[in-house]
């Protein structure tokens, strides 16, 4: 039995941060940072069935041609996702009653829909990108036992040659995108590459405010890399944590941004809503078909 200290609910029964209960999601889930995307999504669907919301996790679940989906706002940064994919997976795997795993567990088809910086020149503006793998500057998932079984430790090593990387910073982790996923969104609407989440918004993706950089050369060295024909693209601040954690314990997921500025070129579209509502409406679809 999983003691009361690991695994908190609420008086409600309800999992503790996110205050859902089993029967409040659908198996398809999308994640998104911002909590007023959570509305902008759900504006998309034909019937609102459930709406909870606590601190940053906003969850509304509703049918979209027929699909039950849930979509629930994250906030930012990859810490909230340990606990945002760790008690979505306890609602689907462990009985909350006897506290116990279920000897069948189930796997959640996961995407994060997200803005994000472009780290090549030839990737514009408002482009789709999907992340066929996702490095995390974070470090989060050298905190679980094995992990090196879920992860592409060939990139990272050519990675961590590449860049020099520094014992001052957390070992960075390559983990690859959910194949089911990735198969629904192979058109040419979307644009393939490899994403890095960072720890924050300035320093980790090279911004220099009043506070100088330690590794002024890193973002340099992140657009030269390639391995196996494969660059990275963008850098934003969550999917490495749904990957890996996705990875480890069932899952299957997906990161799909949309490029609001490129950070080699120095443009960017501060107007991007009717771009973003663009990319909402293709993965609905995407996972309804």
């Amino acid at each position: 039995m999983i003691k009361h200290s690991e695994l908190i609910l609420n008086d409600d029964g309800s999992i503790f941060h996110l205050h859902l209960r089993p029967e409040n999601i659908g198996r398809q889930i999308i994640l998104v940072g911002d909590p007023a995307r959570v509305d902008t999504i759900a504006g998309f669907f034909d019937e609102v069935v459930f709406t909870v919301q606590n601190r940053e996790f906003k969850t509304i679940t509703g049918f979209y041609k027929g699909n039950k989906l849930s979509v629930i706002s994250t906030g930012i940064g990859t810490d909230n996702i340990d606990i945002v994919m760790n008690e979505l997976d306890a609602l689907v795997n462990i009985d909350l009653e006897t506290r116990t795993v279920k000897t069948e567990t189930e796997s959640l088809n996961i995407v994060r829909i997200g803005t994000s910086g472009g780290l090549q020149r030839d990737l514009p503006v408002n482009s789709f990108v999907v992340s066929e793998k996702s490095i995390g500057f974070d470090g989060l998932l050298n905190y679980y036992a094995n992990r090196e079984q879920f992860c592409d430790m060939d990139f990272e090593m050519a990675f961590r040659k590449h860049t020099n990387w520094s014992n001052s910073l957390a070992a960075p982790y390559t983990v690859d995108a959910g194949k089911v996923l990735l198969d629904k969104f192979s058109d040419d609407k979307f644009k393939k590459g490899v994403t890095i989440s960072a720890p924050g918004f300035y320093a980790p993706q090279g911004r220099e405010l009043r506070l100088p950089l330690a590794f002024p050369e890193l973002n340099e060295l992140v657009e030269t890399f390639s391995h196996n024909n494969l660059r990275i693209t963008n850098f934003e601040m969550e999917s490495s944590a749904i990957y890996g954690l996705s990875k480890m314990l069932g899952h299957n997921a997906l990161t799909v941004c949309l490029i609001i500025a490129n950070r080699v070129t120095l443009t960017a579209n501060e107007n991007y809503r009717d771009e973003m509502k663009k990319l909402i409406k293709e993965v609905l679809d995407n996972l309804s078909s």
